[in-house]
């Protein structure tokens, strides 16, 4: 057998090509089934004054690109949350988050994008979207390798948060995280500080996935060192080429517009509440 092919079938069996995968074979509920359906390729999550509901995926991955296209809450949506993240477990987990705040009728929704590195949050950037989520379905994705994480919508770069681990940052690149997905009451922070809560009248809110595209490095079956050990050499020969380094000139472009009209709270700019900035914003 040619070095080509051991080198393909290893490739085949640590990558998910990035074809949709289908919902029932990548993920299970986490919490409340009842509150979730399934019809075709669309999962469709529901809160209620009851509960929420959540899914997660049954396998952990270690770089490259996660997605799926979503449709938010119509109407009335104060006080909920809209949740697609990664994450692994444990107090010391790594974290990336979209998260969608639900508002008033007429209002936008915002989203709010947060980074966790062994257990530390507090890394919260709040856009607000140039269309309206709620009327069809849009994409949002997590690119992941050792240079950056690029949050992105409909394939255009909202957020980059940048491994400066030679400067003492704290990076993501140890430990394997799961998808998630999930839909709860968050009214005690979600919506203008808290102030607005949940109208229960409207419930129940629904909210519905599609599409989902994983192209990353699988872990399961793995020992975590010689999972983590092949796909960091994984992520070097497909997620850390060179022109993955950082966004090209069209991306960098797409990035300014969205951070200069869109991006409405970042946490490197909030004096008031830091004392001491944190590390990675004086780079």
């Amino acid at each position: 057998m040619s070095s080509f092919v051991i080198v393909f079938l290893i490739l085949s069996m640590l990558l998910n090509t990035g074809v949709g995968v289908n919902f029932t074979d990548v993920f299970e509920s986490s919490w409340a089934p009842d509150h979730i359906a399934v019809v075709g390729d669309q999962v469709t999550l529901s809160l209620d004054s009851a509960s929420g509901c959540g899914f997660e995926s049954k396998f952990k991955y270690l770089f490259g690109k996660a997605s799926a296209q979503i449709k938010l809450v119509k109407g009335d949506s104060a006080g909920t949350v809209i949740a697609f993240y990664m994450s692994s477990e444990g107090a010391y987990h790594d974290e990336l988050d979209f998260e969608f705040l639900g508002n008033v009728s007429g209002e936008p929704y915002l989203v709010q994008t947060n980074v966790y590195v062994n257990g530390t949050g507090d890394r919260e950037q709040r856009h607000g979207l140039w269309f309206d989520p709620t009327v069809d379905f849009h994409t949002y994705s997590f690119f992941w390798n050792h240079h950056s994480i690029i949050f992105s919508v409909d394939d255009i770069p909202i957020r980059v948060f940048k491994n400066k681990d030679k400067k003492g940052v704290p990076y993501p690149k140890n430990q394997g995280m799961g998808i998630y997905g999930s839909l709860w009451n968050a009214d005690d922070w979600a919506t203008q500080g808290g102030r607005v809560k949940t109208n229960w009248i409207h419930a129940p809110f629904v909210t519905t996935f599609r599409s989902f595209v994983i192209d990353a490095c699988d872990l399961s079956g793995e020992d975590t060192i010689t999972a983590g050990a092949k796909c960091g050499k994984l992520a070097q020969l497909l997620w850390d080429k060179p022109a993955m380094k950082g966004l090209e000139k069209t991306k960098k472009r797409q990035f300014k517009m969205v951070q200069n009209k869109y991006l409405v709270y970042d946490y490197c700019k909030d004096t008031a509440r830091f004392t001491q900035m944190p590390k990675e914003c004086l780079y």
